[in-house]
């Protein structure tokens, strides 16, 4: 076989080899796989009639549906290069990346047109009194309504598939930019990460070569993750894709509804970030809801080892954990590459993905010392756009930002992000680190420690402290048990100088602790705003 160029081949060779095999599946529809393919064959084809050209910017503002994962499919089929975008992105969000990106279309339905057609209005008029340089590179996309009837100038998606012509010839170049994936967050300038069809096959290929497999062709994999971000996106779908297996769509997740998904569909496969698993751990009937189960994989997020353990024993099934960021598209080790996966480890790389561990002045640690986690491999983004400022340097090396310790077996072990890092009189203290030690007081549910300025330290640690429901401590009383638990634990340094007792952490859609939110809490409280 010719090496792939175009992650949509992917989805012909699954239609050539399984074209009646169920290939997707929503609460509205169910294609095989031969069906899928010829509608993104007709997606590719109605875009090109809108006038695009290959290199073009298309949106992608959908929940998991099976039109995003035919949309998705056709935009790379035509050249075109796919943005997808958080269904519950805020008006202003979504015109900055509609601007920086100089998106030609935006592909909506019901639950997110009304916030495309202010963001598109909005950024016509912020158009007008621009600069030159951003009319130049921006413009006001056209709108393609799914399953809602279109205004004037708007395009329906039963429409653009309806059409006949020519098949617009896909790109044959691996290194052609297929995805930009933007992870600023709600504010600040926006920023994508680049990534190719080169990035993307080869991240498929590589989880695909695992030992025992991630995913078979006869798997029912749960698509629960969302698709605008990179795990759900190019690990679950790519996955799929590559084993032509079965993927079932759930619009969001709810602990009742999804695991009746799971029995309904003969979910085999479930690849899930720690949000759903703590969810379900401590449910007496989770084992008879997840029998038909084989598989979990859990990642985007770290899992607490104790949510692990009890999810474990009350199913039977073995987790695999991994890590991964959007720049690696997304996966960099595996506990399936380990022949003996250890508690709290993220496993080892992939096969052809190089993991090295660095300190500050660049050179690489040893005796299991923790440092900043690099990597190298096909599966790289090609930097941040537009021009690619911040890639992987001469040699091919990417630092994370990550922080880690490979231990002698080669195993990797998270510690903590270096932008997280607290500097308390120069002595670098590790988020996590604290964490797990306040984390051990029975009466704590959950936590997130992060640094604030400190006129005598230069920095200061501070705990949010979510009390568990059966607690019925006074906050104070709980804070002082804290204290009491680190003073015995940490050193002087580490230990938190406040602690706030709060109702519930911020998360992101992917379960991590949106810290940012909580730094801003800090910056408020400093302002006399909070």
């Amino acid at each position: 076989m010719m090496a792939r160029t175009n992650l949509a081949e992917l989805a012909a060779e699954a239609a050539a080899s399984r074209p009646e095999h169920t290939a997707i599946v929503d609460a509205h529809r169910r294609l095989s796989w031969s069906e899928l393919d010829a509608e993104v064959s007709a997606v590719a084809r109605g875009l090109d009639a809108l006038g695009v050209v290959a290199g073009f910017r298309i949106a992608l503002m959908l929940p998991n549906r099976v039109e995003f994962v035919t949309t998705y499919l056709g935009i790379l089929r035509a050249g075109l290069v796919a943005i997808p975008l958080n269904p519950a992105s805020a008006t202003g969000e979504l015109v900055r990346v509609l601007a920086d990106s100089g998106t030609r279309a935006v592909v909506c339905d019901a639950s997110t047109v009304t916030q495309v057609r202010a963001a598109v209005t909005g950024l016509a008029e912020a158009l007008e009194g621009a600069d030159e340089e951003l009319r130049a590179r921006s413009s006001v996309p056209r709108v393609v309504v799914v399953g809602v009837p279109p205004l004037e100038e708007e395009r329906a998606y039963a429409d653009l598939v309806s059409g006949s012509g020519p098949q617009p010839a896909s790109p044959r170049d691996p290194e052609a930019l297929a995805v930009l994936l933007y992870t600023s967050g709600t504010s600040g300038r926006p920023r994508a990460a680049m990534l190719s069809h080169r990035a993307l096959l080869a991240n498929i290929e590589q989880a695909g070569d695992l030992e025992p497999p991630a995913m078979v062709p006869d798997d029912v994999v749960l698509g629960v993750l969302p698709m605008f971000h990179v795990y759900g996106l190019n690990a679950v779908l790519g996955q799929v894709l590559l084993q032509a297996a079965t993927l079932i769509l759930v619009g969001r997740f709810d602990p009742e509804s999804t695991l009746a998904v799971v029995e309904q569909e003969g979910v085999t496969n479930l690849p899930v970030a720690p949000p759903v698993l703590t969810a379900w751990a401590d449910r007496d009937d989770l084992r008879e809801r997840v029998r038909s189960v084989r598989a979990v994989t859990c990642g985007a997020s770290p899992l607490a080892v104790e949510t692990h353990t009890r999810f474990e024993e009350a199913t039977g099934v073995t987790v695999q954990q991994g890590y991964g960021l959007t720049e690696a598209a997304p996966v960099v080790t595996s506990t399936l590459a380990s022949p003996q996966p250890k508690p709290g480890s993220v496993g080892r790389p992939l096969e052809n993905v190089e993991v090295r561990i660095v300190d500050a002045d660049g050179q690489d640690v040893h005796d299991q010392d923790a440092g900043e986690i690099w990597v190298r491999g096909a599966n790289l983004f090609s930097g941040y756009w537009p021009d690619g400022e911040e890639g992987p340097d001469a040699d091919g090396w990417y630092p994370t930002g990550d922080v880690g310790y490979l231990d002698a077996d080669g195993d990797l072990f998270l510690v903590d992000r270096i932008k997280e890092i607290v500097i308390v009189r120069g002595f670098n203290v590790y988020p996590f680190e604290t964490e797990q030690v306040i984390a051990e007081v029975d009466e704590v549910a959950e936590v997130a420690v992060i640094g604030v300025d400190d006129e005598r330290a230069g920095e200061a640690v501070v705990a949010y402290v979510v009390p568990e429901p059966h607690a019925g401590l006074p906050e104070d009383r709980l804070a002082a048990m804290i204290r009491d638990h680190c003073a015995a634990r940490l050193a002087e340094f580490k230990q938190p100088r406040d602690i706030r007792v709060v109702d519930e952490l911020p998360h992101s859609v992917t379960g991590k602790v949106a810290k940012g939110r909580l730094r801003d809490t800090e910056r408020r409280r400093e302002m006399g705003l909070a």
